[in-house]
């Protein structure tokens, strides 16, 4: 075995091994194509992309896919709402957008919970 196979993407184990054409962690059962590897870390050039892929801007309206509890609050923020004006900031713990929710007021999303409406 010469040649060393790339960490886990999602939780960083480095203990990936191969089966067929994926990778695959046994720490967290992901899998993933060495290809797709390459092409992460070519987007990773300051592009924020939402749940499903598709690249977000300042000024787009998205929706929130799941369900999201909020510290303070009875309730919380119910998938399906939707968001509009967003501004992208270098948020803290990866939340990268800035926003104002109706009911809520001011606060910070992760852009993995929301899709571009």
């Amino acid at each position: 075995m010469t040649e060393a196979l790339p960490p886990c993407p999602e939780c960083s184990g480095a203990y990936t091994y191969e089966m067929g054409a994926l990778l695959i962690c046994p720490e967290c059962a992901h899998e993933w194509s060495p290809a797709a590897t390459g092409a992460a870390d070519g987007a990773e050039d300051g592009v924020i992309r939402d749940a499903v892929g598709n690249v977000l801007a300042d000024g787009d309206t998205v929706t929130v896919v799941k369900t999201l509890k909020v510290k303070g609050s009875p309730s919380g923020i119910k998938a399906g709402t939707k968001v509009r004006n967003i501004r992208l900031v270098d948020g803290v713990d990866g939340h990268d957008i800035d926003c104002k929710i109706d009911g809520f007021g001011p606060m910070q999303l992760k852009s993995s919970v929301v899709k571009k409406a």
